[in-house]
């Protein structure tokens, strides 16, 4: 049996798959670990589609407002849903 190259019109077809959520995800995960003035080490990201989750907590409100910041400077990042908390450590 012989394949042939698959062709459109003579081209190559173009092949385009979308971003997986894991890659959205690792982006925004990385972002928010190199923010300047975040310490993201308990917050959480879950991505559905171009929505993100942002879960966890931190010590500050200034925190929570810096890494929704973040994550709305991310290619392909959609709706933020910002569901993290404060800790208790940080709040008293």
């Amino acid at each position: 049996m012989i394949f042939k190259k698959r062709t459109f019109f003579g081209q190559e077809p173009e092949r385009v798959t979308p971003d997986h959520p894991a890659e959205l995800e690792r982006r925004v995960a990385h972002c928010l670990a190199v923010a300047p003035g975040l310490d993201a080490a308990d917050v959480t990201v879950t991505c559905t589609g171009n929505t993100v989750l942002l879960g966890g907590t931190v010590a500050t409100k200034d925190e929570i407002l810096r890494a929704e910041e973040a994550v709305k400077s991310v290619a392909g990042a959609g709706e933020v849903l910002n569901r993290i908390a404060l800790s208790k450590v940080g709040s008293g």
